[in-house]
């Protein structure tokens, strides 16, 4: 019993030894021809820095020709940062005859872009769709214009340049510049090449990450007639504002004929109101005097003789004329 007791902790004493003391990743670095400390190894350990990560991409860029310290390495995993993919960006870089150091590239990769697919936009560049841009020309007529954006990484401003966003807002915005400032629809649609030269002299990666290589207009689509819509919105605009001017002037006529009613009806009112006073002075002036039983007579004689003449005016004033034949 006590031998396998002995011999348990033998072997967990060799597992533990073996795990802080890697002799493998030693080995595997010696017949690679990169030199690494195994004290250095044991650290790592302790730094809760995985060496097989590091050991693996410092050989990887020995193999490749290019010259990596362990202590760079390790600080940049100790930052949060993605040591395969940089040590995987430098080696196509060189390959490719760029400029891009380790610090560099170091510093792409925390700004949280992927710095090997920044060389790869580089190296392979990069086409981009934008969506379809409405725009008008000077004739009223809508162009919808989709374009296609060939770029290549900006490795000197990938850090703190404007993305793919940018670039297609800017390429959006001159597209409907250059529309805009067409005399025609049919000359865009004639030379849509005017497009892409007049985007191109607008210097639209600037601040941005890419290098904008070619604009070109995959497609252009008529739309609508914007020019005749607005000029019938803007008839119906002026007919509504008509109406109302005209109904306005129909109330207010309407309103100054009520009032016109309503004062002839207070004038008879009065008139009428008048009329009820006369008996009332005639009785007046018989009790003053004023006025005798002869005068009444005659007053009375004259009305009866005015009441005569307007009977006998009224039927001849309505009669037809005659016909000359007498008939």
């Amino acid at each position: 019993m006590n031998v396998f007791i002995i011999i348990g902790i033998i072997v967990v004493a060799l597992i533990l030894f073996l795990y802080f003391v890697p002799v493998g990743i030693w080995f595997q670095a010696l017949v690679s021809g990169v030199y690494v400390s195994l004290v250095q190894l044991v650290f790592m350990r302790f730094r809760k820095v995985p060496p097989t990560v590091i050991v693996g991409n410092m050989i990887s860029a020995s193999k490749a020709g290019l010259k990596l310290k362990q202590n760079d390495l390790e600080a940049h995993y100790l930052a949060g940062g993605h040591v395969g993919s940089v040590v995987n960006a430098l080696i196509s870089a060189d390959k490719a005859n760029m400029n891009l150091d380790f610090k560099t590239a170091t510093a792409i990769d925390l700004a949280g872009r992927d710095v090997l697919k920044a060389v790869q936009t580089s190296v392979n560049p990069k086409v981009i769709d934008t969506p379809p841009v409405a725009a008008v020309a000077k004739d009223g007529i809508q162009l919808i214009a989709k374009a296609r954006v060939t770029v290549r990484t900006n490795i000197k401003q990938l850090v703190g340049g404007a993305g793919e966003e940018t670039i297609l807002a800017r390429v959006g915005e001159g597209i409907v510049t250059s529309i805009g400032s067409a005399t025609s629809h049919k000359q865009v649609l004639e030379n849509p090449d005017s497009i892409s030269k007049l985007v191109l002299t607008k210097g639209l990666d600037s601040g941005t990450a890419f290098e904008i290589l070619s604009i070109d207009i995959a497609d252009i689509d008529v739309g609508k007639n914007i020019g005749a819509q607005l000029q019938m919105d803007q008839a119906n605009a002026d007919k509504n504002i008509a109406q109302a001017k005209a109904e306005e002037r129909r109330a207010m006529a309407v309103a100054q004929e009520q009032e016109m009613k309503a004062k002839a009806q207070e004038a008879r009112a009065k008139v009428i109101q008048a009329e009820a006073e006369v008996p009332l002075a005639m009785a007046e002036a018989f009790r003053s005097g004023n006025l005798g039983i002869m005068d009444y007579y005659r007053m009375k004689n004259i009305q009866a003789d005015t009441d005569m003449r307007a009977s006998i005016a009224g039927p001849v004033a309505t009669k037809a004329p005659a016909k000359p034949d007498g008939k």
